[in-house]
């Protein structure tokens, strides 16, 4: 099997890339990144060293992907990630990359015949309604309540019928828009093809920033005595989330590379669910214990642009059809990137201290 991984020297591509070659040494995996974020670069040797063929190219640039040819898969990866993007500056690297980019994918895989893996975000839900879910204040997190009154979410978190109309951030609409585009090749040129909803995903050398890789970033300060603060929501830390281990994400990317006729045109939300969420309250006394370290943590109480006070995805729909479930828990997660801190402390204090 040939397969194209776009976005493939960032954080979820790279880790792909490597998953496959080692469990499939005969496929050839194609990486296609244009190494626009800082650290990536850093990807290229591991590439090179499993034998992962690296394209230079921009998904911008529909004649930097002609270099490719005929594949059998494509996963796209491939994005600008941050919530934040376009609030405060140009929309113009979001749309290009986010939607024509995938625009310009699309083509490669029809004309390929090739089967589409998109990974998507939870961030195509609406944050106003996001925001009417029902939680009470515990002592280290926000907690749902047992009833709720909203279509598409449960005790469980949120499932894929959770209603789309509404704002929900210049990112989400970019993956939201990519999304429609591809079911329209699904229904109209055949396109085989999955999307995945996914919520926090992280692990072993993801540059984590605020806006985007926070279990990175907060094991990060505290390796390395950094201060850190809880922004919004009367700063106290209580907001959650639900966090995916990048091996437990390949399980799933791989059994629907090998099963794609099976779950062909499906759409599933895809996170750590409610057994693999923390605070960051909790996420700080997990890193205190992981380190060892205790550093000053400082109180915003001011919310900002586009934030939630708790995520949970429920995973039932794609339990059902695929028989996935996540196996790998917040407090493992963080030991693995420990280790790799321990590992690479030389080459990862200069980005991420």
């Amino acid at each position: 099997m040939k397969i194209l991984i776009t976005g493939g020297a960032g954080f979820v591509g790279t880790n792909l890339a490597l998953s496959f070659k080692s469990k499939y040494p005969d496929y050839e995996i194609l990486c296609f990144d244009n190494l626009k974020r800082r650290g990536s670069e850093l990807n290229l040797n591991r590439l090179k060293e499993a034998q992962v063929e690296f394209i230079h190219g921009d998904l911008r640039v529909r004649s930097d992907l002609q270099v490719v040819g005929e594949v059998d898969m494509v996963i796209d990866a491939a994005a600008e990630p941050s919530v934040l993007a376009g609030i405060d500056d140009s929309l113009d690297y979001l749309i290009h990359t986010n939607l024509n980019g995938t625009i310009n994918l699309l083509d490669v895989a029809h004309s390929s015949s090739a089967g589409l893996i998109f990974l998507s975000t939870s961030r195509v839900y609406p944050i106003k309604t996001l925001e009417q879910v029902s939680y009470r204040v515990g002592s280290s997190r926000f907690e749902l309540e047992e009833e709720q009154q909203l279509i598409g979410f449960s005790r469980n978190g949120v499932a894929e019928d959770f209603p789309l109309q509404g704002s929900r951030s210049f990112y989400g609409s970019s993956k939201l828009a990519s999304e429609l585009f591809i079911e329209e090749y699904h229904s109209l040129l055949n396109l085989r093809m999955v999307i995945n909803r996914c919520g926090v995903l992280s692990g072993p050398y993801q540059m984590g920033k605020v806006d985007q890789g926070i279990m990175v970033l907060w094991m990060a300060k505290h390796f390395w005595k950094k201060k850190l603060s809880y922004i919004g929501f009367g700063g106290e830390g209580k907001q959650v989330r639900d966090v995916l281990h990048i091996d437990d994400l390949f399980e799933l990317i791989d059994w629907q590379v090998h099963h794609i006729d099976n779950i062909n045109g499906q759409l599933f939300n895809v996170g750590g669910g409610l057994e693999n969420s923390c605070s960051l309250l909790e996420l700080t006394k997990l890193c205190q214990e992981v380190t060892g370290n205790e550093i000053p943590i400082s109180s915003v109480r001011d919310t900002r642009t586009a934030d939630i006070p708790i995520y949970i995805t429920d995973n039932s729909k794609v339990t059902q059809q695929t028989g996935w479930s996540p196996k790998r828990d917040p407090k493992q997660l963080l030991n693995d990137i420990h280790q790799w801190f321990i590992k690479h402390e030389a080459q990862l204090k200069p980005i991420l201290s």
